[in-house]
């Protein structure tokens, strides 16, 4: 597939360096030479020293063949306008990054898909969406609904008191178990695992189930001490946090703390209608956090642009007994190095806006896609077509590549786990976890005609 992508910064360099490893012909345009400069040489990907709005640059950069334009420049207008060019020029599908969030109303969604928009991208509603889920789940470090719940996939990190360790999978996940392992990081590897695995302590285990079974997931894995979210401390006002504030269930208590009293004055305003406390000061302030009583605080959310300041507000959070922490990394240098420090859930909003991004591409009927950041995985939700490989034989029979696990699949809305004797068919929408490489073979199983 040809993709174009304007806007050389955390968004469409991550976006295109992902890209180039699944072999597609990736074209990145930019005005500022300085930021194109970042792509490494190892990345095949042609970089293109323009404006966006240029529509020689466009022509130049073959937008016309393009199967994807994406615009995610820092400035809103430049998206729209370049993926509005993009269209007219030719693009097959286009999006655009955003900051407005009147844009997202279903109304105007479909009104900029009749300009020639087919999506808009807004990551910080996107981060927010991601902080609330993990808040309504104590201890958990990562949570995906499926289809409104129908299945759930749970990230947690295994302490001593689990009582899964130490044994094979086959004897844990049989067929009439409620639940499955499809994802272990264990240090720096990645596992999609057999029956022969066993998970360990430490290990962060993904674990796809129901709803109905969360309860009994919470205790296999000696969680049920974990007190429940209600009390919430933010440190960092920008946008995401309003998003989440915005967005909070209305049993939970929410305090931002916020170092710019011009920026405090602003949130009090956006937030008039909700509870929620501004408070100027340092999130990092010892006698700050002790003073907004952090003793009684279960989740502490650092959403600051600087990463070092998030972890380190996090571990401190931590030493004073908050079990919760969250914490914005947007270098993704430092994302071994927070997980190596256990701060908690960490979220990088150029790595979600990009799975969101990345969906749009797979040939195959995709519903949903995200990247296991923490685990060097994806999980995507493919759609069975009439007459795919995937409906030709039983799981155990397919032949799927090595490293590729299927945990569920949501059948007229009711979500059933897979075991090697399941049977999908035609129109069922199914999880499959696999490592990034194979994303492109995956999808293979799923398509009309193909094998």
């Amino acid at each position: 597939m040809k993709i174009v992508i304007a806007g050389a910064g955390a968004v469409g360099t991550h976006l295109s360096r992902l890209l180039s490893t699944e072999k597609h012909d990736c074209v990145l345009i930019d005005a500022d030479e300085q930021r194109l400069g970042g792509i490494d040489a190892n990345y095949d990907v042609m970089a293109v020293n323009a404006s966006p709005t240029s529509i020689k640059a466009l022509k130049d950069a073959g937008v016309g063949d393009a199967d994807l334009f994406v615009g995610v420049t820092p400035e809103e207008s430049t998206n729209i306008t370049a993926s509005l060019l993009a269209h007219a020029l030719g693009a097959k599908k286009t999006v655009a990054r955003i900051d407005n969030y009147e844009y997202l109303s279903q109304q105007n969604q479909a009104f900029f898909k009749n300009l020639g928009i087919d999506s808009l991208i807004y990551p910080e509603v996107l981060a927010a969406q991601d902080i609330i889920s993990g808040l309504k789940l104590s201890w958990v470090r990562q949570r995906w609904d499926v289809h409104d719940g129908a299945l759930v996939l749970l990230g947690i990190k295994l302490r001593e008191t689990a009582e899964i360790l130490n044994q094979p999978l086959k004897d844990l996940c049989g067929p009439n178990d409620p639940y499955h392992v499809v994802a272990i990081k264990r240090g720096d590897e990645t596992i999609i695992p057999g029956g022969l695995d066993e998970l360990r302590v430490l290990d962060l285990a993904y674990i796809m189930t129901t709803a109905d079974y969360i309860p009994y997931i919470r205790k296999i894995v000696g969680k049920e001490h974990y007190a429940d979210v209600q009390n919430v401390i933010i440190m960092g006002g920008g946008k995401t946090a309003v998003r989440a504030a915005l967005t909070l269930p209305d049993y939970m208590n929410l305090k931002i703390i916020e170092s710019d009293a011009d920026r405090c004055e602003r949130l009090n305003q956006l937030l008039a209608d909700t509870d929620t406390m501004v408070i100027h000061g340092d999130g990092r302030d010892l006698a700050l956090l002790q003073e907004e009583n952090i003793n009684h605080t279960q989740a502490f959310v650092a959403l600051t642009g600087n990463a070092e300041t998030n972890i380190l507000a996090c571990l401190t959070a931590k030493k004073l007994g908050v079990r919760k922490t969250i914490a914005m990394v947007e270098n993704l240098d430092y994302v071994s190095m927070a997980e190596s420090l256990d701060i908690g859930t960490i979220i990088n909003k150029k790595t979600i806006a990009a799975s969101h991004i990345f969906q749009m591409m797979l040939k195959a009927d995709v519903r949903n896609m995200r990247s296991l950041m923490m685990a060097d995985s994806e999980v995507v939700e493919l759609v069975a077509a009439e007459g795919s490989k995937v409906t030709r034989k039983p799981v155990k029979e397919l032949g799927l590549p090595f490293g590729v696990a299927i945990g569920g699949l949501v059948r007229n809305n009711d979500g059933i786990l897979v075991n090697g004797n399941t049977q999908i068919v035609a129109g069922d929408s199914v999880m499959v976890f696999c490592h990034k490489h194979q994303l492109g073979k995956v999808e293979k199983f799923f398509k009309k005609g193909i094998f």
